[in-house]
């Protein structure tokens, strides 16, 4: 291998490595909607694909993706902040801010009410995107009547993220034979949670969050910058909840069209502070943190175990396909984890170490999603090369390679199927 390409290679893992690595304190109160987690609207950029090795062409595309922007699960999200400070309008307790916050409320209730959980518009184009790069960036897997296989999970707003994401392929190449489904049938693989890590989310962590969210959620500031008569603070508010009604809506509006913001309700410090209790319940109950014994990585055994079967499938047909696939940012945690995704696996128990850990907003953002790119030597049909991309970025597994970020797929199948499939 030359100097050059080796510089190449090298370049491309410190790429990697700086855009998934430690989170920091002033990489989220400088962009304050990564404050908002999971809830972090899709970062457009386009990115860069190394070129594969001489004699190499993609053809088949393995894919799971979670659903795209959405408006807060339920219109009482937006409804119960709005109807305690109407009643506290009502009895002249509020503060100007108060009123102005209560105003904007209102102007966003006649945007979302009844879209309660629903994909948004922006959900819809943040699809239709990663399917336009996606068709773009391997035009071979993608030509002729090449078969397109899509499967989401039974929610509405992933059957219609797996809908734009397939229409917009249609669109680019009217050939393509699709096959769209959603059904129970598929959710033991989709969506599969065990019994044994059900009971382990419901309970075992919350008394330790319980603490760790008391010095972090500090509510007295806000909320007496909206109210100005203590006796109904007392009466008819409770500061915490009120907090996180109010960062829900605030960490939200980026998902939707809107140009109303409530980040001025909120200090940077602040936001912070709560990403740092979100991102803790996600770090328990869907990422490798030390206390959960391996039960949530191990939902996505099932999901893995059909990439495999599925990879192998495309590989014996010997034709350009993809297998597409649609559900939850709990699934797409826990599958990075298991595929031992570059910065996705790293395990600790200490809270105040969590952020350096694992970060939400990095592996799964709105429309968040994992792609596996397969590529074919031309002269020897049997040797097959993978490259493994996190929100269209490549990123590396822990197997040696000379090719990176291609590695061997029968080395990385071999991998999984003796080191974490059997456990």
């Amino acid at each position: 291998m030359n100097i050059k390409k080796i510089l190449f290679l090298a370049s491309g893992v410190l790429i990697t490595l700086s855009s998934l690595g430690q989170t920091t304190k002033e990489e989220v109160t400088s962009d304050l909607n990564k404050a908002g987690g999971i809830y972090y609207a899709y970062p457009v950029t386009e990115s860069a694909n190394t070129p594969a090795p001489k004699g190499y062409k993609p053809f088949y595309i393995s894919h799971y993706g979670r659903h795209g922007s959405r408006y807060l699960i339920s219109d009482n999200d937006y409804l119960n902040p709005a109807r305690l400070l109407h009643k506290a309008d009502s009895l002249n307790a509020l503060t100007p801010l108060g009123r102005d916050v209560m105003h904007r409320l209102d102007s966003l209730i006649v945007i979302t009410q009844g879209h309660g959980g629903d994909l948004s518009p922006l959900g819809v184009r943040q699809h239709r995107g990663i399917a336009e790069r996606m068709y773009k960036a391997y035009p071979e897997v993608f030509k002729g009547d090449a078969e397109v296989s899509a499967r989401s999970t039974i929610v509405v707003r992933c059957v219609l993220s797996m809908d734009a994401f397939c229409e917009r392929l249609k669109e680019l190449n009217p050939s393509l034979r699709t096959t769209r489904e959603s059904s129970n049938k598929y959710m033991n693989y989709l969506n599969y949670h065990s019994y044994e890590s059900n009971a382990y989310t419901s309970s075992e962590w919350k008394e330790q969050y319980r603490k760790f969210q008391q010095t972090h959620v500090r509510p007295e500031r806000l909320v007496s910058s909206l109210f100005s008569a203590p006796l109904f603070i007392e009466t008819e508010v409770n500061p915490e909840q009120l907090m996180w009604d109010l960062y829900y809506i605030a960490v939200g509006m980026q998902d939707i069209d809107s140009d109303l913001s409530f980040y001025d309700v909120f200090t940077p410090d602040e936001l912070y502070d709560m990403w740092q209790c979100f991102n803790y319940r996600f770090y328990v109950c869907d990422a490798n943190f030390a206390g959960n014994r391996g039960l949530v990585l191990a939902n996505a055994k099932p999901l893995l175990r059909n990439i495999i079967e599925s990879a192998d499938a495309a590989i014996a047909s010997g034709k350009p396909s993809s297998t597409l696939r649609f559900g939850h940012d709990g699934n797409v945690i826990p599958l990075a984890g298991i595929l031992r995704l570059e910065n996705c696996y790293e395990s600790v128990s200490n809270p105040d170490e969590f952020p350096a850990a694992f970060a939400d907003f990095k592996i799964a953002p709105m429309a968040g999603n994992i792609q596996l790119i397969f590529f074919r030597n031309q002269k020897d049909p049997d040797d097959i090369l993978v490259k493994f991309m996190l929100n269209e970025r490549e990123t590396s597994i822990p197997i040696k390679t000379d090719t990176w970020p291609f590695y061997k797929w029968s080395e990385v199948k071999n991998f999984y199927e003796t080191e974490i499939l059997p456990n």
